[in-house]
């Protein structure tokens, strides 16, 4: 049975991203506005169902899964393999961000094409929720007590209806 996790556990799950310190402002700069931005979360780890066998029979479970770009989303559509077969573009999509399968590091299609599809399915599901859903976080501040948070714009958590 597939179970599907919403953006707080994924967040919860990925890595802590590390402070920097602020920068020196120039002489007769002035400092700039309000609290400073976080930058967003760009990658997300999973565990596949099943896992891809390599040529070797190991199996890989444990990925990363990067936030896609417009020319991630743009590319595929030049490419041949997506023209002739328009059902192509999610395992070009999905070659493109994913960051790492296990041991492997360069995720290419034809990788993709060889995975079990209820991976194929799992991986399309948290594509579109990182990718769709995953924007309507907001970091907010609390007027009374200062307390720096995030809220869901959307509303409830994902995967609930």
């Amino acid at each position: 049975m597939r179970r599907k996790i919403g953006l707080d556990e994924l967040l919860e799950r990925a890595p802590a991203q590390q402070n920097t310190a602020p920068q020196q402002q120039a002489p007769g700069q002035a400092a700039p506005a309000g609290p400073r931005a976080q930058a967003p979360h760009t990658e997300f780890e999973f565990e596949l169902p099943l896992g891809y066998v390599d040529d070797e029979g190991t199996v890989h479970r444990h990925g990363t899964m990067r936030l896609a770009t417009a020319r991630d989303e743009l590319m595929p559509q030049i490419d041949l393999r997506v023209k002739e077969n328009p059902a192509y573009l999610s395992v070009v999509l999905l070659s493109h961000v994913i960051t790492r399968l296990g041991d492997v590091t360069d995720v290419h299609a034809g990788i993709v094409e060889r995975m079990y599809a209820t991976d194929v399915a799992f991986l399309q599901d948290l594509y579109q929720r990182i990718n769709s859903e995953g924007h309507t976080r907001a970091a907010v501040t609390c007027p009374h007590c200062d307390g720096a948070f995030e809220v869901d714009l959307a509303g409830g958590r994902l995967g609930e209806s």
